[in-house]
């Protein structure tokens, strides 16, 4: 479901352009006022009414309007890329082109991968650089054929009135007020290989907009279930522990097969839908790590030790190897370079 929150984003849009939205929800299907969450469908389907209307697939929200029709042709432009990293570079170019501002570039260092945006003015809002990561993560997703998990997400401007609703949309910590807006992952997705095919994208675009909205959503599919019970386990453990409610050490949490007797799910197939989601056991737990990591050392000023024991870590030095592979950086940097 997409909140009501980004709908109102949307519908503001019509507003700056003094434009009706009473026939444009019409078209899309819905009654005015909208009140409430939506589904994924009827977003899309507003997004193309509003399109229409606005004449600008982007919401009249770039430095040049993203005329009807750009988003197809972006697609047709990446396909024939060999690699997620030569997909980015030309939609990056693609929406420079078209959009004129922002400007996004792929940065990549300390093994991290970063979409940048930069403004030539003073920052756009919120909803305009969600809305452009939505087409170039959405897009890259599906050509890779798999969600690209995400480390943190920047924003050069101020919270929106409804600033939570970024965080659980993303599945990653979120900051505004950041001296850039960055959308970061891990830099070994760069090397994936794009395989789509020409009728793949036919059936892709038939039912685009809304299948990026929902299809890679980071809480959709078997991963979000693992993540989901292995949060919970956390969770039970650390209300143990001499009655505090933060959560327990991750080395609480159950082996493969253990975990499939609990999903009930034969292991084999617990791991080929997995794998089917371009998701590993392991690699989960290391994602639920890194982002309690990060939490931790943002907003309490517990010892490194401390946590890497919470985290499920032998000794601290195993953690500092660990965490620098997830953010190129120490956890001591982390710390200090987060806001406070």
């Amino acid at each position: 479901m997409i909140s009501a929150g980004f709908v109102d984003d949307a519908l503001e849009c019509l507003a700056r352009r003094g434009i009706d939205p009473g026939p444009v929800l019409a078209q899309a299907g819905f009654a005015a006022p909208v009140g409430g969450v939506v589904s994924a469908e009827q977003y899309g389907a507003l997004w193309l009414a509003m399109s229409q209307a606005l004449d600008d697939e982007f919401f009249g929200l770039g430095g040049r309007p993203m005329r009807p029709g750009s988003f197809t042709l972006l697609c047709h432009a990446l396909m024939g890329a060999s690699t997620l990293e030569q997909a980015l570079r030309r939609a990056l170019r693609f929406l420079g082109i078209v959009l004129d501002d922002p400007m996004g570039t792929l940065e990549v260092a300390g093994g991290t991968a970063a979409i940048v945006l930069r403004d030539s003015g003073e920052p756009r809002s919120a909803f305009a650089y969600r809305t452009y990561w939505i087409i170039v993560h959405g897009i890259t997703c599906w050509l890779v054929g798999r969600r690209i998990p995400l480390r943190q997400v920047d924003f050069r401007c101020g919270p929106p009135g409804h600033a939570a609703d970024y965080g659980l949309f993303f599945g990653a910590p979120v900051r505004f007020y950041a001296p850039v807006s960055r959308l970061a992952f891990d830099a070994a997705f760069l090397t994936l290989p794009a395989r789509r095919s020409e009728r793949a994208l036919r059936d892709f675009l038939r039912a685009a907009p809304a299948n990026i909205l929902v299809r890679y959503r980071h809480d959709a599919g078997l991963a979000a279930r693992v993540r989901a019970h292995l949060r919970a386990g956390m969770l039970r453990q650390g209300k143990q522990q001499d009655g505090m409610l933060r959560e327990g050490a991750a080395n609480a949490w159950p082996g493969f097969a253990d975990l499939a007797r609990q999903l009930r799910l034969p292991a084999a197939t617990l791991r080929r839908r997995l794998a089917a989601e371009g998701q590993t056991y392991r690699g989960i737990k290391d994602e639920l790590r890194r982002f309690k990591a990060e939490e931790l050392l943002r907003t309490t000023l517990r010892p490194v030790g401390d946590i890497a024991a919470e985290l499920g870590f032998s000794e601290p030095s195993a953690f500092h190897r660990a965490f620098r592979k997830w953010s190129g950086q120490s956890p001591g940097a982390f710390r200090r370079r987060s806001p406070a």
